[in-house]
C-alpha cells in the first residue's frame, strides 16, 4: 500500500474528520488515479484510507478514518447497502430520490439518485471511477433493480482527468420519466436533464411553496430560472390564479408548459417567457407590474469562495429587483446553490438588497437540501443549497 505523508500541522482537519486532503498539504508520496493509499501526518501516525487523484487540487478522498478497515469490493457493497438502509428511515413523499450524496455518505464524488425503477449515477472522482464496476453492482444488488444510467458527464470530471461518460451502465430502458412527487407529477429526462436529469434537492421547498399558495391564495406568481416548471407546478396545486415563469432555455420552458398540462391545469393560468431573468425584471417594474409570489431560484453563480465577491454582486441584484416587484404582504422564496456562498452570507446579501430596495422583511423561513441530500457534521461543504422565505412587510 502506498504512502502519502502530509506536511506539518496539516493532520488538523482529518483528526475532524473531513474527508478532502489538498495538493498544498502533501510532503511526499503519491499513487496512480483512485488508488488506495495510506494517509499519514508528518510524524507518521495514521490518519485515514484514502483515493489518490494526481489530476486534481483535492489530492485524495478519504474512503475511512479506521485503521482496521480494508478497503475492497465488501467494503463498497456494506457502504452502499447502509447509505440505501438510511433513506428508508427517512419521510421521502416522491418516488424521486437520492440515495448516494457523495461525501456524506462516505462515497466521495459518488452521486446516485433513484427515479421509480431506474437508478442514475455521476462518478465524479478518480475512486469512484475505479470502483465503478463493483459500485454498480453493490446499487443493483441493494436496491433489487436492473437499470442504471450514467450521467458523468459533469463539468467536476476534468478537473480529476477524466472524460465526459452517458449512457446505460446496467441495463437499458426509456430515459423519459415521468416523477410521481408530493400531489403532483414531474416529466423527467435523464440523459438530458440538468444533474441527473432533475432539482431532487428542491423537493420539499416546492412542497412548501405550494402550501404558501394554498394558504394566502396567490394570485399573480413569477417563477424565475422556472427550468422545467416545478415551483410553478407546485404553486398551481396550490391554488394560484396564476404564474409566470422565465427561463432562457427554450426546450426546458417547452417540458414546464407539458408539465403544467400533465398535472390537468388549464393552459391560461400559465404563461412562459423565453428571456434573461434581469433583463424581464426590469421590465416589469418599468411597466409598473408586481406580484404576491416570486421565486428565485438561479444557477450557481460561485462554485467555489474564490468566487463569491461577483457572485454576491448577482445574487443582490435579482433579489433587490424582486423586492421591487414583490407585494406589501408578498412572499419571496430565494435560493443559492453555489457552494461558495455560505448561509450567513446569503442572509447578509439578501438583507442588503432588501435595504437597497427599500424593502423590510419578516424571515419566515431558513430552507435547505431535502433530507436525502445531507450535510453531515465534519463536511459543512454539503450544505452547498440554502434559501430564505421573506414576507415583504406593509409598511
Amino acid at each position: 500500500m502506498k504512502t502519502i505523508c502530509l506536511r506539518q500541522g496539516k493532520e488538523r482537519s482529518l483528526l475532524r474528520r473531513h474527508p478532502w486532503i489538498f495538493e498544498s498539504a502533501i510532503a511526499r508520496g503519491g499513487a496512480d488515479a483512485g488508488e488506495t493509499v495510506r494517509i499519514v501526518s508528518f510524524d507518521g501516525q495514521f490518519l485515514a484510507w484514502a483515493a489518490f487523484s494526481p489530476a486534481s487540487k483535492i489530492r485524495a478522498r478519504v474512503w475511512s478514518f479506521d485503521e482496521n478497515q480494508r478497503i475492497d469490493a465488501s467494503f463498497f457493497v456494506a457502504i452502499v447497502a447502509s447509505s440505501i438502509r438510511t433513506r428508508s428511515r427517512f419521510d421521502i413523499q416522491s418516488d424521486g430520490l437520492r440515495l448516494i450524496h457523495g461525501e456524506s455518505d462516505g462515497l466521495p464524488g459518488l452521486i446516485v439518485d433513484r427515479y421509480g425503477d431506474t437508478l442514475v449515477a455521476q462518478f465524479t472522482s478518480a475512486g469512484v471511477e475505479r470502483w465503478k464496476d463493483v459500485i454498480a453492482d453493490a446499487l443493483l444488488h441493494a436496491t433489487g433493480l436492473t437499470k442504471l444510467y450514467e450521467r458523468s458527464d459533469a463539468s467536476s470530471r476534468a478537473l480529476e482527468g477524466l472524460p465526459e461518460v452517458k449512457g446505460w451502465l446496467r441495463g437499458n430502458g426509456d430515459v423519459n420519466l415521468v416523477l410521481a412527487e408530493h400531489d403532483w407529477q414531474l416529466h423527467v429526462n435523464i440523459a438530458e436533464g440538468h444533474k441527473t436529469g432533475f432539482y431532487l434537492d428542491q423537493r420539499d421547498s416546492r412542497k412548501r411553496f405550494c402550501d404558501y399558495a394554498r394558504r394566502l391564495k396567490f394570485e399573480r406568481v413569477l417563477n424565475c430560472y422556472c427550468y422545467t416548471g416545478g415551483f410553478t407546478v407546485a404553486a398551481l396545486k396550490g391554488g394560484a390564479a396564476h404564474v409566470a415563469s422565465i427561463d432562457s432555455s427554450g426546450p426546458a420552458l417547452e417540458k414546464a408548459a407539458a408539465n403544467v398540462a400533465l398535472n390537468g391545469f388549464a393552459p391560461q393560468r400559465a404563461t412562459f417567457m423565453d428571456a434573461d431573468v434581469n433583463a424581464s425584471l426590469r421590465a416589469f417594474i418599468a411597466q409598473g407590474r408586481s406580484f404576491d409570489a416570486i421565486v428565485l431560484d438561479p444557477p450557481k453563480f460561485a462554485p467555489t469562495v474564490a468566487h463569491a465577491e461577483r457572485a454576491a454582486r448577482a445574487y443582490k441584484d435579482i433579489n433587490r429587483l424582486a423586492f421591487k416587484l414583490l407585494e406589501p404582504g408578498g412572499v419571496l422564496f430565494t435560493y443559492s446553490c453555489s457552494g461558495g456562498i455560505s448561509a450567513d452570507l446569503f442572509h447578509k446579501i439578501v438583507a442588503s438588497a432588501g435595504c437597497d430596495a427599500g424593502v423590510n422583511g419578516y424571515i419566515h423561513e431558513r430552507m435547505g437540501g431535502a433530507p436525502d441530500h445531507p450535510m453531515t457534521l465534519a463536511f459543512p461543504e454539503g450544505e452547498y443549497l440554502k434559501g430564505l422565505v421573506v414576507m415583504r412587510r406593509s409598511l
